[in-house]
């Protein structure tokens, strides 16, 4: 099973840039382009690593970074 990497992150080209050099590896790569959506697809897909962009649409980037912290394992009621 590969190790799977959440990038929060709501502009195309920068995810772009992480698509591409992720492709050549063995990880999978999961997307969410504001905070609510990293913070929901952090409890359904329990990433391995998440790279945060501060500065995100809906709710800003602390915000699903404390949420996501505040459990030492992701649990469904992430989503508030």
């Amino acid at each position: 099973m590969s190790k799977r990497i959440l990038m929060v992150e709501d502009t195309e080209d920068n995810r772009q840039i992480v698509r591409d050099l992720i492709a050549t590896t063995e990880y999978e790569l999961i997307e969410a382009a504001d905070g609510a959506a990293g913070v929901a697809a952090a409890a359904a897909e329990k990433p391995d690593l998440i790279l945060m962009d501060i500065q995100l649409p809906v709710i800003d980037g602390y915000e699903p970074a404390r949420r996501i912290d505040q459990r030492p394992i992701f649990g469904d009621d992430l989503v508030e």
